[in-house]
């Protein structure tokens, strides 16, 4: 039995929707949102669905501890400006620490996504390896998940396996529910089809020209499989950056965008609002070195595989949640 929790959201629906396609259906869903409200899990393979806080209660049945073997915990706040940190805290840092306890005390896997937002501003890289304690965050969402990473690497008592997985940019089928928090392939492509255009913001930095900020996009079909691949080799336990390993252009994603449509390039440059400017990242790049040297897989998707598998194959169908 898996337990997949976050399971009605995006990178959540998305594993179950892997899973699935490796015959494996025995899946405990969890979500705080209800499947009345939203259902991304209406075509997928699952045995329950409980709500975040009615999920302790199922793990106390001694049956359960005993056929549990994984927990894939993807479920937390995922606003980089939620600005309530009692809320943060309480979702992103307790309930994920619970989850790792109860692990540790029946001995069964845990695989808990961290963030790429823990790197802050990137001042120190963004080498797996580096010492959470001195990481930056610059939001109370990054701080929220760097507490996670401190916790674990100090905890005596672990799981059997246990993995953190520092997502980058990760974008692709079923982040159709994150509204503002969407990926910008997914808003762009609407954007795009709306208007034949794309805006994106100026550069206010020299080194780098409008369009050319950088940022490491991930398909989530790599992550989804990356998942598995960890379930299946078990590599050491740690923290793990979750990016492609090199970092891309605006222009690079928009160029990749316009071609699946079929439309010229058309690029409006906009005003960066001034209280972005001063805390806007120029560049990320996983550093895949970690995860390269523990004998697991490169990534799959580069953009230009990528976003015409996604534009073609699910946003431009009528049923997206095939």
């Amino acid at each position: 039995m898996i337990i997949v929790t976050g399971a009605n959201g995006f990178i959540g629906s998305a594993i179950v929707w892997e899973l699935n396609q490796k015959g494996i259906t025995d899946i405990i869903a969890v979500d705080a949102i209800g499947l009345e409200t939203r259902n991304l899990l209406s075509k997928r393979q699952y045995s329950d669905f409980f709500l975040a806080e009615e999920l302790w209660s199922f793990l106390a049945q001694p049956d359960i501890q005993k056929k549990v073997t994984w927990i894939i915990h993807m479920g937390a706040c995922s606003s980089t400006t939620e600005k309530d940190w009692e809320y943060l805290y309480s979702n992103n840092f307790e309930y994920s620490q619970r989850l790792f306890s109860w692990c540790a005390q029946f001995q069964k896997n845990i695989i808990y996504a961290s963030s790429a937002a823990t790197y802050g501003a990137g001042e120190n890289g963004f080498d797996d390896d580096f010492d959470a304690e001195s990481l930056k965050p610059l939001n109370l969402y990054g701080e929220s998940k760097v507490l996670m990473d401190r916790w674990v690497v100090k905890e005596q008592a672990v799981p059997t396996h246990w993995y953190g997985l520092k997502f980058f940019n990760v974008f692709g089928p079923n982040e159709y529910e994150k509204g503002p928090m969407a990926s910008v392939a997914f808003k762009a492509y609407h954007q795009i089809k709306n208007t034949q255009s794309l805006g994106l913001f100026k550069s206010y930095n020299a080194s780098y020209k409008d369009g050319e900020q950088l940022r490491d996009f991930i398909y989530v079909k790599d992550i989804t499989r990356w998942i598995l691949e960890i379930m299946d080799k078990t590599p050491t336990h740690g923290i793990y950056n979750m990016g492609f390993g090199k970092a891309r252009t605006w222009l690079d994603m928009a160029t990749a965008l316009f071609k699946a449509l079929n439309l010229p390039v058309k690029i409006n440059w906009l005003e960066m609002p001034e209280d972005l400017k001063n805390q806007y990242q120029y560049f990320t790049e996983a550093n895949m070195k970690k995860w390269l040297e523990a004998g697991m897989s490169p990534p799959d998707w580069p953009l230009e595989k990528a976003i015409p598998d996604y534009v073609t194959n699910y946003l431009s169908r009528k049923d997206p949640w095939l």
